[in-house]
């Protein structure tokens, strides 16, 4: 399996993904893939849909180094009863280069399972808990600059339109698919894991 990261304006970035039905080999080997793909990238989560899987699932490292931390898979996760404020500076592997200050709940209830089929409830804090929210939110078809300001977003236009000006530019080489094919082809992964 050989997965990329795929950019804004992708539309399964906006796609909500759906609900795991069963694992099996292929997912684990995804999610192998997926972590490959973070580490490679120097980032410290992703979600499916970030390379064109429409599941309920994401990977974490708030470390962002293979070996160290605390790796997370968390397959049909929940967030409740958040707690808390606090604003820090986020960017997105689907964003490269953009950075803006996203305020999010500092403590949330994640509810989740793991490869195993274990549940997982935690409490989680701090760092961990906003890249927990981040990539919620990307399985919820949200990006971080949809949490944002909106006076503080307007720093990120410029480069949201040239990162759709590329993004279409490929699309009318024929190097990217059309939007249409492009949501057609997440049928595949919904009919045999949702």
């Amino acid at each position: 399996m050989s997965l990329s990261i795929v950019p804004f304006p992708h539309p399964v970035l906006r796609y909500p993904a759906k609900t795991i039905r069963r694992v099996d080999r292929e997912l684990k080997n995804l999610i192998a893939e997926m972590f490959d793909q973070m580490y490679e990238h120097n980032g410290v989560g992703l979600a499916a849909n970030q390379v064109e899987v429409p599941l309920r699932v994401f990977v974490v490292n708030p470390t962002g180094k293979r070996g160290e931390g605390e790796e997370l898979v968390c397959i049909n996760p929940e967030l409740n009863l958040p707690k808390g404020s606090d604003s820090d500076s986020e960017g997105c592997l689907s964003l490269p280069g953009l950075h803006g200050e996203v305020k999010r709940p500092e403590r949330v209830r994640l509810s989740a399972f793991d490869l195993a089929g274990n549940p997982i409830e935690r409490q989680l804090e701090g760092f961990l808990a906003r890249v927990v929210q981040h990539e919620f939110d990307h399985l919820n078809g949200l990006y971080f600059f949809d949490r944002m300001t909106d006076e503080a977003r307007c720093d990120l236009v410029q480069g949201l339109e040239e990162l759709e000006s590329d993004f279409r530019a490929r699309q009318a080489a024929g190097s990217i698919a059309s939007d249409e094919e492009l949501v057609a082809r997440l049928a595949e992964w919904e009919s045999r894991y949702a």
